[in-house]
């Protein structure tokens, strides 16, 4: 097994960390220790292998942040067929074209679909985010930005709606309730995932849209919502019309369109490294930390690194390895700026415990707004 990069000591470590990766199980192991104490490490993702119930994923929680208080503990949690935490307590939130269809109910007249899906996302959010950083989460990769064009089964039911107006005011919705919660959030799949039929984690998707159709429909809630997202990620989707590289790994897109063009200032955060559309850059096919390298590059704050601690973790390993040697060699450059919007993801406030959690007044008032749609 690859030992951590001995050549990153105090005097040559990076300035930011940015690679997020995962834990191998319910507990930390001494690899897993190993790896978060690498100075590349900014976050842990966990998914529903690293749950047993609530006690348990605290009790990891703390043993991360022991390692490393600074750690960001993520998770993808946006409700629907994507909830790692069913059980134990934890409520089972509706996917997002729920609200969607809540918005187009309308029955009573005067807006009133539209208000109540406001208000039931807004409380759906504030569940979710209270309920995670109860259990020591930092941050969930939500709400979905896609436009749902009925021909993405990959996104499916996770999008909000068709319309991008009712998406991003939704998105905002949900925005606030995370932050009511003292939670952050990420806008996906940046400029769109819904138009296309492939699923990237396990093809190539192509759209073949201009840039124009592009930032009028699917990309427009990023506009709209640019002074208020804290974070972005962007889709292993391939736009031709404007680079061929997949949006993760291109400048064009992360520098010139939206930081440049649409005036985006948070964290850009690489979808999974270990997808199959992630695999694959200017026709050749990269390893883990290729891909790594070539997303920070192109202007990613933030490099999501799942699945491969499982096993012996040799992948992983590599992949530190690989990032490390382009640190010593000066193909990565530390970026302050960089850790600053990975910092400014973490929470702020001290979390609610369980127990307090459940007396609380705005809490028990959000599962009952929620509860109001079955």
């Amino acid at each position: 097994m690859l030992a951590a990069p001995a050549a990153l000591s105090a005097a040559s470590a990076p300035v930011h960390s940015p690679l997020i990766i995962d834990v191998a199980g319910t507990e930390l192991t001494a690899a897993d220790r190993r790896r978060l104490a690498d100075p590349l490490v900014g976050g842990v993702i966990y998914f529903t292998r690293n749950w047993r119930d609530r006690a348990q994923i605290t009790a990891l929680s703390a043993a991360i942040k022991a390692v490393r208080p600074d750690m960001l503990i993520c998770v993808d949690h946006e409700g629907g067929r994507v909830q790692r935490f069913r059980t134990d307590g934890f409520t089972v939130l509706p996917p997002a074209r729920r609200f969607g269809d809540c918005w187009m109910d309308d029955a009573e007249g005067f807006g009133t679909g539209a208000q109540r899906a406001m208000d039931v996302a807004t409380a759906a959010a504030f569940v979710m985010g209270a309920e995670l950083r109860a259990c020591g989460i930092d941050f969930t990769f939500a709400p979905v930005l896609d436009l749902d064009h009925g021909s993405s089964g990959v996104i499916g039911n996770r999008a909000f709606h068709r319309d991008p107006r009712v998406v991003a005011t939704l998105a905002r919705c949900t925005a606030h309730g995370l932050r009511q919660a003292g939670m952050q959030h990420c806008g996906k799949h940046f400029p769109g995932h819904g138009h296309v039929q492939a699923d990237s984690h396990t093809d190539f998707p192509v759209d073949e849209r201009s840039l124009a159709a592009l930032l009028a429909d699917d990309a427009a809630p990023y506009r709209w919502l640019r002074g208020m997202l804290a974070a972005v990620m962007p889709a292993h989707v391939v736009y031709p019309a404007v680079d061929s590289r997949p949006a993760g790994f291109s400048q064009r897109w992360l520098q010139e369109v939206l930081r440049a063009q649409l005036g985006f200032d948070g964290a850009i955060v690489s979808d999974d490294l270990s997808m199959e559309a992630a695999r694959r850059i200017d026709g050749r096919t990269v390893d883990h930390a290729e891909a790594a390298i070539a997303a920070l590059a192109a202007g990613c704050d933030l490099a999501l690194l799942c699945n491969q601690s499982i096993g012996d973790g040799v992948p992983l390993d590599a992949a530190l390895e690989g990032v490390a040697a382009a640190w010593r060699d000066g193909r990565l450059v530390g970026s302050a700026e960089s850790d600053a919007r990975r910092r400014a993801l973490l929470p702020r406030d001290v979390a609610l415990p369980w127990d307090a959690l459940q007396a609380d007044r705005r809490y028990r008032l959000a599962r009952s707004v929620l509860s109001a749609i079955g």
